[in-house]
């Protein structure tokens, strides 16, 4: 197992995926389970949710989505937008990140001098737990990429998965078998995001 930093380094996103993937699917639902369950929150709020889609559930979110747009792209744009969501759907599944809004809402209730920051600290939670799970699937040895088709696949999705209406889509994290290293990235110089005293 690599060592944390050696594992955020090598974190990237993935665009060509495949379905051939070089770990067992209970191996990527002890992932995600551990990660939901061990990732903090803000008053231990746990208002994060995820469902876990793969072979078929995994191609309905991407079919869902492809229909979703081609409602709105126009028609001479839609190609590109479709072999986009193709990329997607060609890979082994998709993590679907919520958040539990009536979870939400009860801290805000119940802490009421914080009430503005429970839906900030929500989502920053949510994204820690993306950001972990991301980090373990490609420690895994998979490709990740994550989406944000939300809030238009949101009705279908819920429908399809059966989810609770409080739950609000947030993201989609898809991964699958790694088919090209991505290229390096440009990032700019650490002294104008850092500033070290003492």
């Amino acid at each position: 197992m690599r060592c944390f930093q050696e594992a955020v380094i090598n974190r990237r996103t993935n665009y060509a995926l495949g379905k051939n993937i070089p770990v067992l699917p209970s191996q990527i639902v002890a992932t995600v389970e551990r990660m939901t369950k061990e990732v903090p929150s803000a008053f231990n709020m746990q208002s994060a949710r995820v469902v876990l889609a793969m072979g078929e559930h995994h191609e309905k979110v991407w079919s869902i989505t492809k229909e979703t747009l081609r409602r709105i792209v126009p028609a001479d744009r839609f190609e590109a937008t479709a072999a986009k969501i193709d990329g997607f759907a060609a890979g082994y599944g998709t993590v679907l990140f919520f958040e539990e809004t009536a979870t939400v809402k009860d801290m805000q209730e119940q802490f009421k001098p914080y009430a503005d920051n429970f839906p900030v600290w929500a989502s920053q939670a949510n994204g820690m737990l993306q950001f972990a799970i991301w980090t373990q699937l490609a420690n895994l040895g998979l490709g990740v990429n994550i989406q944000h088709y939300n809030p238009l696949i949101d009705a279908d999705i819920k429908a399809h998965f059966s989810v609770p209406e409080s739950w609000q889509l947030v993201a989609q994290m898809v991964f699958g078998e790694l088919l090209a290293v991505p290229q390096p990235i440009e990032k700019i110089s650490i002294n104008e995001r850092v500033k070290v005293f003492g």
